[in-house]
């Protein structure tokens, strides 16, 4: 029996929930919230593992746009070349990934302006 679109977007969101709260403290806690902040900054975000990690596209087959990394104790929030990112002033360097050890309301809105201005 074949999964229909909404059992594998469905299977696809809870594989990233897994990823990530397979994660030691406090990278699941950060990732956790990550992950919210993301869905509600882009409701219409497809969840899904990436390159063995969670990623965020506007469709199952649509490129990630926005991902999660934790290697080797280090996390990231990065923003792929398929990202809408504004340059950063007077410069042509475009901001594509930060690090984090904490998180804190700032941060989180910070995040939902990124996510909002990749997906516009």
């Amino acid at each position: 029996m074949s999964l229909t679109k909404t059992d594998k977007t469905a299977k696809d969101a809870q594989a990233v929930l897994d990823k990530i709260a397979g994660w030691p403290e406090p990278y699941a806690t950060i990732g956790a919230r990550l992950h919210e902040t993301i869905l509600d900054a882009g409701p219409k975000l497809k969840p899904r593992i990436w390159y063995g990690m969670p990623g965020y596209a506007t469709a199952r087959s649509a490129p990630v746009l926005v991902f999660l990394r934790l290697d080797d104790g280090v996390m990231s929030l990065g923003l792929s070349e398929k990202a809408k990112v504004e340059r950063e002033p007077d410069t042509t360097l475009r901001p594509c990934a930060w690090f984090l050890e904490e998180i804190d309301e700032a941060t989180l809105a910070k995040v939902g302006e990124l996510v909002r201005t990749a997906f516009s």
